[in-house]
Order: structure tokens, then sequence, then C-alpha cells
């Protein structure tokens, strides 16, 4: 072979062209036309076997997104200060999750959030876990 060009097997052009393959990267939760989050909002990621036991739970229910694994709840931004968000869920600054969720719940209000403290309690309650300001604390 003349002109020193390097041959490529079938299995390394496969794994460049996966390389090159788009990835679903994660966005940022776009609340729903007509709506606004004056105070910017986070998500809580709640295991899709525990959102329909939180929601009767809940005396105002905002904005619930859904994927295959996750409920994601819209809560005002900062919603984590001071607080430990129970084990399984997951607290994601700025609502960053992957881009195959849909809305599966719509606030009645103009706004989309759920409280967070309820939702918080609600959780807590669900999960066995006792909420942070009521642990002992130690010397």
């Amino acid at each position: 072979m003349s002109g020193g060009g390097q041959v490529l097997s079938l299995d390394t052009l496969v794994r460049l062209r996966r390389g090159f393959a788009p990835r679903a990267e994660p966005s940022k939760l776009a609340v729903p036309e007509g709506m606004t989050a004056p105070l910017g909002f986070d998500a809580v990621a709640v295991p899709a076997r525990l959102g329909p036991l939180i929601l009767p739970r809940l005396p105002q229910v905002g904005c619930v997104y859904a994927d295959d694994a996750y409920w994601w709840w819209i809560v005002p931004a900062d919603s984590d200060y001071a607080l430990e968000w129970p084990s399984p869920t997951r607290y994601v600054t700025g609502a960053v999750v992957p881009d195959a969720v849909r809305l599966i719940h719509r606030s009645e209000g103009a706004v989309p959030y759920t409280p967070p403290i309820p939702l918080y309690l609600a959780l807590c309650r669900l999960t066995g876990t006792t909420p942070s300001w009521a642990r002992q604390v130690s010397a």
C-alpha cells in the first residue's frame, strides 16, 4: 500500500461513530406557557413509585414532570437551604433534568411551585426519615 495511510478496522470505525453520536444532554425545565417563576426554581426528584403516594398528601401541587424513573417537583429556588432532603430523593439545583421528561401535572395558579415544606414532610413520612429540624444534635 503506498501513501502511508492508516488502515482502520471496522471496530475502530464503529467506536469512532459512537463517539460522535449526539447524547441526551440534561437541560433546565421550562415552566409551562403563561406561568412565571419569580423566585427562580429548582426540582426535587422523587422515585416514580413514590410519586402517586405523595399527591394526596399535599395541600397544593405545582407543576410535576416525569420520566420513567422519577417525578420532578418544581419548588422555589434554594428550597434546600437548611434542609436535608431524604434519600432516595434528589434535590436538583437549577432544575436541570433529562430531556425526556413530560409534564404530568400543571399548577392551577400562575406559578409552578409545590410548597417545599409540605413536600419535604410528605417525603420524610413516606421514607421513614426524621425531619432534619427534629433530629437530636450531639455535642
